[in-house]
């Protein structure tokens, strides 16, 4: 069984449901965010640039680099592109606070780094997909238009992700009231698409799940490392270091596999990357983000008994 010919089918009415479910994603962020988050440039240059430097041009890159070693499946290799091209998660937030890092920072990024996606995700999964010299053949079967895509994506996520700010500054209160119950039903509900729409072609995503573990561990730890790297570079302060870590290394997979069934046709390999990557993101941040507290605890404790 080929990975890179199992196409996920979705009805139209389906379509149309999946696409409100994006977008309701993308208003639960919205109302989370306020417009000082954008603020981070002009507060914290630096940081800023070097996170957004490290997503938008040195992930993507790096992920086509590495699909190139691993020599995986056209769609596979094509799932691992669109994941590095997706906005931030929030889940980084969450992350840098069990971290101990600066968590102030970590949402002014996640706010910025959302509304840049509008424009440079559909640029870049069309720059780093098109010069893939597998996955250049997907994309020619779906006819990806990145300008399409990205009217798209601005009509489809770029609108309620402005709602939901618009909310958050004239209506505080109630955004504060309905911006958990959105996020989590539009999680949800993106989940029950994906496991009833992977369901009929499970012995196919099992066949391929040794492959997609390890380009996923793989690629999450590649991710991680840059934006530690990144924050090395411009000698942040552990507290930075740790929010630009997580911004850099932890993606929204859950989109990914919104789009992936919107606009990619369902295609199999892409679906199983963006589904593990969701999962596998979660639990290295974790871990990484509670030896990381560990640490730093450990050191402060030395330094106040010194």
């Amino acid at each position: 069984m080929n990975i890179d010919e199992v196409v996920v089918n979705f009805s139209p009415g389906s379509l149309v449901a999946l696409n409100v479910v994006l977008a309701l994603i993308m208003l639960g962020i919205a109302l989370d965010t306020s417009p000082a988050d954008f603020r981070v440039l002009r507060r914290a240059p630096r940081a800023a640039v070097l996170a957004l430097l490290a997503q938008v041009v040195l992930l993507p890159a790096v992920t086509f680099g590495l699909t190139l070693l691993l020599g995986v499946q056209a769609s596979i290799a094509l799932g691992m592109i669109l994941v590095a091209s997706c906005p931030p998660g929030n889940v980084s937030q969450i992350l840098t606070y069990r971290a101990g890092g600066n968590v102030a920072l970590s949402v002014s990024l996640t706010a910025v780094g959302n509304a840049l996606y509008l424009v440079v995700m559909p640029l870049n999964i069309a720059l780093w997909g098109g010069l893939h010299p597998t996955g250049r053949e997907i994309l020619a079967q779906v006819s990806l238009d990145p300008v399409a895509m990205m009217v798209d994506i601005v009509v489809i996520i770029g609108l309620p992700f402005a709602a939901g700010l618009l909310v958050r500054t004239r209506w505080p209160s109630l955004a504060a009231r309905v911006h958990r119950p959105v996020h989590v039903i539009s999680i949800l509900a993106l989940v029950g698409f994906v496991v009833a729409a992977l369901a009929g072609n499970f012995a196919v995503f099992v066949a391929w799940v040794g492959v997609v573990l390890v380009a996923v561990f793989l690629h999450d730890a590649v991710a991680l490392g840059l934006g530690y790297l990144a924050g090395r570079a411009g000698r942040l302060a552990t507290r930075e270091l740790k929010a630009v870590t997580f911004e850099v290394g932890i993606r929204n997979a859950a989109l990914g596999l919104g789009l992936v069934m919107t606009f990619f046709g369902g295609i199999g390999g892409m679906a199983v990357v963006a589904g593990w990557w969701g999962v596998w993101d979660i639990i290295a941040g974790l871990t990484l983000a509670t030896v990381w507290a560990r640490r730093t605890r450990a050191r402060e404790r030395q330094e106040v008994a010194a």
